[in-house]
């Protein structure tokens, strides 16, 4: 039997697309392998988001393509998917030759042929990028009946169906997806791409335009998941904000988080990505009042000045973003709040600076990763002038990411006292680990839980009502109760 391994970079939206390429593969006969040395092809799915970024999936492909060098591996092929892939495709291929193929999203559903031609001595055309948004109609209106007509590839969200958009069946089209890992929590993706016009960012010309994934086919996988004793859901998207926007309802996610909070197996749901600019007071009633939906707001601020958001083709400022805060809070007093800020924007002051950082100590975030400016090909902002020094910008991202570790130890010391539930996802040196309701998957802190002597380990996957005892920085120590 031919075998595959998939190996996963970038965020966990990445990780539902190599999911779906897994299940994809092992329904075309294709044996799973965890480790790429086992396999008779590797496939490395490649993030390209930031440089840093870009710079580890090539060192991860270079390191992978070693292994047909080595007597001890059975890899013979490695192939390059996922979002460099898409942004770069035969520019890639050129500078990559040690890659056997460079394939871009369109090769998905038919990426077992590719695979099998690859191991009989074919070399496939590699993939020529172009912006994804001219696939779609510019109305959002229009994009479902394109998006379900196949004729564009959008990871992560399977085959979309033809189900009614207003009732769900018991049973719906069948899952395209293999789980990779036995992780307790899994991805969900909610919708495919994005709208927005930030300038600093080239996601929408290589993910493409907005579309939201059928309520009915995100229920169906909820369902699946649960059956694979999956706990947690974690819906992502690009903007989980605009969920609906092109099914002619902007209130489709309040609708659907009680339908997946009641799915049984589910104990917890949790919503990523929101664009501060697009919260509605309904969806935070609904994330932070739904039993079963974790009050956890990931708000992606980026900054907090007004004048360079504009710059960034961004709303709001300090006084906006702190105000919704305090709605959020109001809702849900211990609620989790995490972010990410960008430094040295073209044209950032010392005043803006001075700007972000009283944001985020009036903030009381629980996480905030903090990243510098750097130029992205085909952005808005790669042409702006007011180019800051790499030394400069550098040094206000030292600046910034102290003040930041101090501010969420701060506010991980303030937890100590609190009331919640964890969720335990691994047995580390003798002690469960795992996160409460206000810490998020991978990125965020994780909670160790202090047993009684003698007493067993709670095992993987229980929810473990918890009072927080101590914290380690940003990890929390927490007994149960």
């Amino acid at each position: 039997m031919r075998s595959v391994a998939l190996v996963t970079l970038g965020c966990v939206r990445n990780e539902v697309d190599s999911e779906e390429l897994a299940g994809r593969l092992a329904a075309a006969g294709w044996r799973l392998e965890d480790d790429p040395a086992a396999a008779d092809v590797a496939v490395v799915n490649t993030c390209g988001f930031v440089e840093q970024a870009k710079k580890d999936s090539v060192d991860v492909l270079l390191d992978v393509a070693e292994l047909r060098d080595d007597e001890a591996s059975r890899t013979q092929a490695v192939v390059a998917v996922g979002c460099m892939s898409e942004r770069y495709g035969k520019d890639l291929a050129e500078e990559l030759p040690e890659v056997d193929a460079v394939l871009g999203f369109d090769s998905y559903a038919d990426l077992s042929s590719h695979l099998d031609g690859i191991l009989h001595g074919a070399r496939p055309e590699s993939h020529v990028p172009r912006d994804r948004r001219t696939l779609l109609p510019v109305s959002p209106a229009k994009r479902q009946a394109a998006a379900r007509s196949g004729a564009v590839s959008l990871p992560g969200l399977g085959e979309l169906s033809d189900a009614s958009l207003a009732k769900v069946p018991e049973s719906g089209p069948p899952v395209v997806r293999a789980r990779l890992g036995s992780a307790p929590w899994a991805p969900l993706k909610l919708a495919s791409g994005c709208d927005r016009r930030c300038s600093f960012c080239a996601i929408p010309a290589f993910r493409g335009s907005f579309v939201s994934r059928p309520p009915a086919d995100v229920l169906t996988e909820a369902r699946w998941l649960a059956e694979q004793g999956v706990k947690e859901v974690f819906l992502v998207s690009e903007n989980s904000t605009s969920y609906g926007k092109d099914l002619g309802d902007l209130r489709a996610l309040e609708s659907l988080l009680p339908q997946l909070a009641a799915v049984d197996g589910l104990e917890r749901v949790r919503v990523s990505y929101l664009q501060p600019a697009e919260v509605r007071p309904g969806l935070l009633e609904a994330i932070a009042g739904t039993p079963g939906v974790t009050p956890y707001f990931d708000l992606s601020f980026q900054h907090s000045a007004p004048a360079l958001l504009r710059r960034m083709r961004r709303f709001g400022g300090t006084d906006e973003f702190l105000a919704l805060l305090d709605r959020v809070r109001a809702l849900a007093p211990e609620a989790g709040v995490r972010s990410n800020v960008i430094v040295g924007f073209p044209g950032e002051t010392e005043d803006d600076v001075d700007e972000l950082q009283r944001f985020l100590e009036a903030a009381r975030l629980d996480v905030v990763g903090v990243f510098g400016y750097s130029d992205e090909d085909g952005t808005e902002a790669a042409r702006l002038d007011g180019k800051l020094d790499e030394d400069v910008v550098a040094e206000r991202v030292d600046r910034v990411s102290r003040l930041v570790e101090a501010l969420v130890d701060e506010r991980a010391a303030q937890r100590v006292g609190s009331r919640d539930t964890v969720l335990v996802e691994e047995h580390d040196e003798g002690a469960a680990v795992g996160r409460t309701g206000f810490q998020g998957p991978d990125v965020d802190g994780t909670t160790r839980l202090e047993l009684a002597d003698g007493a067993p380990l709670p095992p993987v996957g229980a929810l473990v009502p918890v009072e927080v005892t101590g914290s380690e920085g940003v990890d929390l120590v927490a007994r149960p109760r």
